[in-house]
């Protein structure tokens, strides 16, 4: 599952400066990067080239968020995959390789036919190497980036076919609360967002995906986020990775899977 580092979430809530390295379920945060690689907008929605504001997120969500990362990747020139990802004390590879692993632990989270309430679904994980990210998924490295991304690319699409077929009545155990399908969605599209933020800014890529995504994440995950600020800035913000206009960034944070009407605080 996601790991913490220093700036990461915790086992109750993100922290941005204190988090230990421990398995549970956030985004890795970065302490010190904030919105590095800007660029050309990446817009569109999964089908219609145009992504509208407000809605669900959905399977189709997860596998448009994979598909720019994994375009945006392919498209880097030579990179130094060795190079720290951002913030993280993980390089490039480590944390395509994690964030195909986040993707992969969702799926399976949703998997059994009675999904886990109290724990993760007890997969072996394990280090490459230590103060690496604990995986249930590693890419052969001598299959090459090629093979990195295509690992990022099928983890993803375990993702979207899980969500897409578990029916919405569903809950399984996440280490924020009880989350639903769409639930799981939105962690893995915040997930492929952020961490591709970390990644680009350690392979010197742009990368800044479309508002109206950003926005259905934030409205589903983040509840106490600011709605009057730019979607993008606002969820590397909600993420510790940045601040805002009056508003430093979060020395703790936390997201909410479950649905509007089962959150507790």
């Amino acid at each position: 599952m996601p790991e913490t580092s220093p700036a990461s979430g915790s086992s109750a809530a993100g922290s941005a400066t204190t988090g230990s390295s421990t398995t549970d379920g956030s985004v890795t945060g970065s302490p010190t990067t904030g919105s590095s690689t800007t660029g050309s907008p990446t817009t569109g929605s999964p089908t219609t080239g145009s992504s509208a504001v407000g809605g669900s997120v959905t399977a189709a969500d997860v596998e448009y968020a994979v598909r720019l990362a994994v375009d945006t990747l392919r498209g880097a020139e030579a990179p130094d995959w060795d190079a720290k990802a951002g913030g993280l004390e993980w390089d490039c590879w480590e944390t395509v390789e994690h964030l195909a692993d986040d993707l992969f632990s969702y799926a399976a989270q949703l998997g059994p036919r009675n999904p886990p309430s109290d724990t993760h679904v007890p997969f072996v994980w394990s280090r490459a190497r230590p103060g690496g990210p604990a995986n249930v998924v590693l890419a052969d490295r001598a299959a090459g980036p090629a093979g990195l991304l295509q690992v990022l690319e099928a983890c993803g699409a375990l993702l979207a076919a899980v969500v897409r077929t578990t029916p919405p009545t569903v809950r399984s155990h996440h280490v924020f609360g009880a989350a639903d399908p769409e639930g799981f969605a939105a962690m893995g599209v915040v997930e492929t967002l952020v961490h591709l933020h970390d990644v680009a800014g350690g392979l010197g890529l742009a990368w800044t995906p479309d508002a109206a995504l950003c926005d259905r994440v934030l409205a589903r995950l983040f509840p106490d986020a600011p709605a009057d600020t730019p979607r993008w800035p606002t969820l590397l913000w909600a993420t510790g990775r940045t601040d805002l206009p009056d508003r430093p960034r979060p020395t703790r944070w936390r997201w909410y899977g479950a649905p509007a009407h089962e959150r507790r605080p």
